[in-house]
């Protein structure tokens, strides 16, 4: 069944008719060559993405030969997407503690401790665990007054015995360096065991998965799509079950599934499916062009300085065609309209749509821009 589906999602690619007209604004939507300048935008601005060609056999061609999909490598995944979520419905349960004395009869302070359901951790400050006894310093130092006490002078030798510093013969002349442990050289020890076989203690390291991203262009939706390839810490394939794992719990299975990617004959991939990727771009494109609007009105009020050039120069004739120029350039300037929102900025906002469905996964380069 779900090969024959997927023979019914390739035949409805190839006969949908590409998108011409730009329609980022109104429906969300964006032709093939925008989609290309956004990812020249993507890439100049944030070096991580890369264009990449794929299969000669897969390529699409109303996309240039080397600009088929953008590509990002070893993106990390610090945690699972379940560990944003509560799991245990008594986590968040609530205890009144009291400090005060019942047996006086007093009030005491009253606190509240929250998530009282959680197990505690025995490594934090509250739970410190056992703690051995600090050990006695008056009886060391006891010990060091009855050692210095015994000590007795009356074996010091006489000063005809000291013999002379001159005669104190030289370590050159004896030849101790040859037999000193210091500079003797390393010799191989029989019984060494090899770096392999040592066993190495994960249990406080953190186990990072890292994720190779793509970015194609999906003709029937006429919008960007998202495709995942994740790798444990060892570079080793994620299976589909570890990947919807780092996915949200509402879009695992659902919207996101495992499929072939359409510029590889053998490469299996997880990918958002574009279905509402219009619509939630289109919503989220009116909000950001209505502050970047309001800003371009804010910056065409600002007077502007006329700005003369340093180096004067002499023209030749009344000066009647220069005054005709600068009268059609402050009409052209009185009726310039806003541009708003820019179509190069699409796939930064894309990215940012689909931080929000795999949260673990920091797709989001552009959190800085």
């Amino acid at each position: 069944m779900h090969a024959i589906q997927q023979q019914y999602w390739s035949i409805r690619d190839y006969l949908s008719p590409v998108l011409k007209e730009s329609k980022f604004k109104e429906h969300g939507r964006i032709t093939p060559e925008e989609f290309v300048a956004a990812g020249d935008f993507l890439a100049y601005k944030f070096p991580v993405w890369t264009w990449e060609k794929g299969d000669s056999s897969k390529a699409r061609d109303y996309l240039p030969a080397d600009k088929q999909y953008l590509v990002t490598r070893g993106v990390p995944c610090l945690r699972r997407a379940t560990s944003l979520a509560y799991t245990d419905a008594d986590e968040d349960a609530e205890r009144l503690l009291n400090f005060g004395d019942s047996s006086a009869g007093g009030d005491g302070d009253e606190w509240v401790e929250t998530h009282a359901g959680r197990k505690p951790n025995l490594d934090s400050a509250a739970n410190p665990g056992e703690i051995a006894d600090i050990p006695d310093d008056n009886a060391q130092d006891d010990d060091l007054a009855s050692g210095v006490g015994n000590m007795s002078l009356g074996n010091v030798p006489a000063m005809s015995e000291i013999p002379d510093i001159d005669e104190i013969p030289d370590m050159e002349e004896e030849d101790l360096e040859e037999g000193d442990a210091a500079t003797a050289p390393v010799k191989a020890t029989p019984n060494v065991i090899d770096p392999s076989q040592v066993e190495v203690a994960t249990g406080n390291l953190l186990q990072v998965r890292t994720y190779d991203v793509m970015i194609t262009y999906d003709k029937y939706y006429q919008t960007p799509r998202i495709w995942l390839q994740g790798y444990d810490e060892n570079r080793t394939p994620l299976t589909p079950s570890q990947i919807f794992q780092d996915v949200s719990a509402d879009h695992a299975l659902k919207t996101v599934t495992i499929e072939p990617f359409p510029h590889s004959s053998s490469l299996q991939a997880a990918s958002v499916h574009p279905c509402k990727h219009a619509s939630v771009m289109k919503k989220v494109i009116e909000r950001m062009n209505n502050s970047v609007v309001a800003e371009q009105l804010a910056q065409q009020k600002i007077p502007k300085e006329k700005k003369k050039w340093p180096f004067g120069r002499k023209t030749s004739g009344t000066g009647k065609d220069d005054k005709n120029a600068a009268a059609a350039a402050a009409a052209a300037g009185d009726d310039e309209e806003v541009e708003g929102m820019r179509v190069d900025f699409y796939l930064v906002v894309f990215l940012k749509f689909i931080a929000s469905i795999v949260p673990t996964i920091e797709v989001d380069s552009t959190t800085s821009f």
